[in-house]
């Protein structure tokens, strides 16, 4: 350990050392790393998820999360983290066996504060002293606490708290019965063992009545409560059948801006949400509102300028076109009126805008041509620039008031890792949380190639040759739509792809029609006409690597997760051209999914109602064409996904199996959309080498694949 560089005055280190010392530990790389090799399975699983980068209002420390797989104990572990602005060693600041995340300073330096589940209860807020010692619960509510934020003076938090259930209301009144003075420790020990109830049943009332990681909705919203840290006392300031969220405190400590869907009757009915702006003291709940947006369409992330004077945001212009439109930065005056949006000549998918801490520009990450840059444009409008820019992939970042910024970027040769910058500066690693990892494998350098689809449009992606490619062989190769439909691949690291071409494949990541970063007129090409132009821009990239004589064109695979998935199952009712298909997380008899999934507003404004627009709805569901397929096929997904449900992988296995076609279906039990359990991940991996081993390749590196579990 370097004690220079934690830049605290001698008797706070040593009493930070001393409270901190179980959890002290290097993040740096051995001194003599092994020989690299190509990636395996299990060296996915070891990637450490590095991420929201929180520094401190002095611009002298940083704060991090690290998330942990561990497939002995089948769960993945966050901890937060901390290291100087300036780079040196860095010091685990949460225990072990809990999960914790969410880190934030208080604006005056003396303490970190945190999310964290401990003791089986519920997620609160829990504090650190900057000067050591153990982490404090903050707060003691009978429901968890999603978010929160510090007040300017450090005094006071808001809260993001939903509704209590019954059960929390009731679980609260025996608490209040309970006799004072009994710690903790004392409860659990005398307690009895709590009876098994049978749950109530889901009354539904709501439009849009079912969300992926939650399940049917009831009519408990979310809404701001502030927090006095002197008092512990909690007072709500905001109510009402509307859902209130993403809070910020105006620099003087007065107002909070915020995001909330009350502008209309049913916000079931609208993804229209406004910023509004409430008074830190309101004592009546949900009165004395100002709305400060009005734009018909989804206005997000609110931030103030340092006088106060002006929010800048995050706003949809075009509500028609859902998430095909592109999302713009803002700003508007606090008090309301007339908005100027700041990137509308850039038509780029834009997010997260902050001030500088002159207030003189407005930063923000922004999508453009397969990459996420940090950008800056004047608080007044004009010219964009780029602070971070390049290859690469800036996730989140923070700015301190004395102008200093730390950064998540990933690139394609490295997983995500904590960068800062001083204004004007160059950017220093401060992290180092990878390295071991990237020292053991070969990394591939991926293509980012452009090519012609059918009927001209230029079209990019990326391009991985296996590992130790020859020029002038040809490989197996495997087609990857991406998921979405707007999303992208990005310049960043890919261990999917890593893995399949240390296992001898081409492998392509087009950014077709519908993808993000190239402006809203490719964005939207395929609103309400998914697998058309999307797929002609996919198969013009198998075509391009198969004329670059790298793809063999009679060893092709495709698969996806999601979109990915859905695209996938449209591909396979299109040609015969693929030896192997993996659709996760798929559908394509959409008209079952109306009322099933998450998405009843899309597909009410984009597709409209199945009953009444038949005609749309059968386009884009390839499930019709099913008897066209000739392809072994694998389906798989989670059983409790409620985003894309495993209902359409199930009707996709049925359809083949009742044709007689090579097909099988893998479902993951307790997994929402995205698999979370590391056992699991690494089934889902091995399945997709040993399917496209044993069909693509077909030269007997793998053997059939077997519908047995791992």
């Amino acid at each position: 350990m370097r004690f220079r560089s934690l830049a605290l005055p001698v008797c706070a280190l040593a009493c930070a050392l001393y409270f901190l010392a179980p959890f002290v530990a290097a993040q740096s790389a051995p001194s003599t790393p092994p020989a690299p090799r190509a990636i395996t399975v299990d060296d996915v699983i070891e990637i450490h998820e590095v991420s929201d980068p929180q520094i401190a209002e002095d611009g002298k420390w940083v704060a991090y999360t690290v998330a942990t797989a561990s497939l002995k104990e089948d769960k993945t572990e966050t901890r937060i983290w901390m290291a100087a602005a300036g780079g040196g060693d860095a010091i685990v600041m949460t225990a072990e066996d809990v999960s914790s995340s969410h880190p934030r300073w208080s604006p005056d330096g003396k303490y970190l504060a945190f999310l964290s589940k401990r003791n089986e209860g519920k997620t609160q807020v829990w504090l650190l002293n900057r000067m050591g010692g153990e982490a404090q619960r903050l707060t003691d509510a009978i429901q968890d606490v999603d978010d929160f934020d510090w007040s300017p003076d450090s005094k006071r938090l808001i809260l993001i708290l939903r509704d209590p259930s019954p059960e929390e209301l009731d679980e609260a009144k025996t608490k209040e019965k309970e006799m004072p003075g009994s710690s903790d420790k004392d409860k659990s020990k005398d307690a009895k063992p709590k009876k098994t109830k049978t749950p109530p049943p889901s009354v539904v009332d709501r439009y849009r009545f079912k969300t992926d990681t939650v399940g049917y909705l009831d009519r408990r919203r979310t809404h701001l409560y502030v927090f006095d840290g002197a008092s512990k006392t909690v007072v709500q300031i905001t109510s009402g059948d509307f859902d209130d969220s993403e809070p910020a405190w105006s620099p003087d400590g007065k107002l909070l801006a915020f995001r909330s869907n009350r502008s209309t009757p049913d916000p079931d009915r609208t993804y229209d949400t406004n910023i509004w702006a409430v008074a830190a003291d309101n004592t009546d709940k949900g009165g004395h509102l100002t709305q400060v947006t009005t734009n018909p369409g989804a206005d997000e992330a609110p931030a103030w300028s340092p006088d106060g004077k002006w929010i800048t945001y995050v706003t949809q212009l075009d509500p028609k076109l859902l998430v095909y439109a592109t999302k713009h930065i803002a700003v508007s005056p606090a008090a309301g009126g007339e908005a100027r949006v700041l990137t509308q000549a850039y038509d780029r998918m834009s997010q997260s805008p902050h001030f500088s801490p002159d207030g003189k520009f407005v930063y923000f990450i922004a999508d453009d041509d397969g990459t996420q840059n940090l950008c800056r444009v004047p608080a007044a409008g004009g010219e964009i620039t780029r602070p971070i820019s390049g290859r690469v992939v800036v996730s989140s970042y923070t700015i301190a008031k004395s102008g200093g910024l730390a950064a998540q970027i990933s690139s394609m040769d490295r997983p995500d890792e904590i960068f800062t910058t001083t204004s004007g500066g160059s950017l220093t690693r401060i992290t180092h949380v990878n390295d071991a990892f990237m020292a053991r494998i070969k990394v591939v350098a991926p293509e980012y190639v452009k090519f012609k689809s059918n009927d001209g449009t230029t079209v990019a992606g990326y391009l991985f040759k296996p590992l130790d490619y020859v020029e002038g062989k040809k490989y197996p190769t495997l087609l990857h739509p991406h998921g979405g439909p707007v999303g992208s691949y990005y310049g960043e690291f890919d261990h999917f792809s890593q893995l399949m071409a240390a296992n001898g494949y081409v492998v392509l990541e087009p950014n077709p029609r519908g993808s993000s970063g190239y402006g809203q007129d490719f964005c939207k090409a395929i609103f309400a006409d998914w697998g058309n132009k999307d797929y002609q821009d996919d198969m013009a990239m198998v075509d391009y690597a198969v004329a670059q004589g790298v793809a063999d064109p009679d060893k092709l695979g495709v698969g996806g997760w999601s979109y990915g998935g859905i695209s996938t199952d449209f591909i396979i009712t299109q040609t015969t051209r693929f030896k192997a298909a993996i659709s996760g997380a798929g559908s394509a008899f959409l008209a079952a999914l109306y009322g099933h999934d998450q998405y009843i507003l899309d597909y009410d404004v984009e597709l409209g109602y199945p009953w009444a627009n038949r005609a749309t709805w059968d386009r884009v569901s390839p499930y019709y064409r099913v008897a066209n397929i000739t392809t072994p096929t694998l389906f798989m997904g989670g059983d409790i996904d409620w985003n894309v449900p495993i209902l359409g992988g199930e009707q996709m296995y049925q359809a083949m199996k009742s044709l007689g076609r090579e097909t099988e279906l893998v479902v993951y039990p307790g997994e929402y959309h995205g698999l979370k359990k590391p056992s699991h991940i690494k089934d889902r991996l091995e399945r997709h080498l040993s399917w496209y081993g044993h069909y693509v390749k077909a030269d007997g590196s793998a053997a059939r694949p077997s519908a047995k579990a791992n």
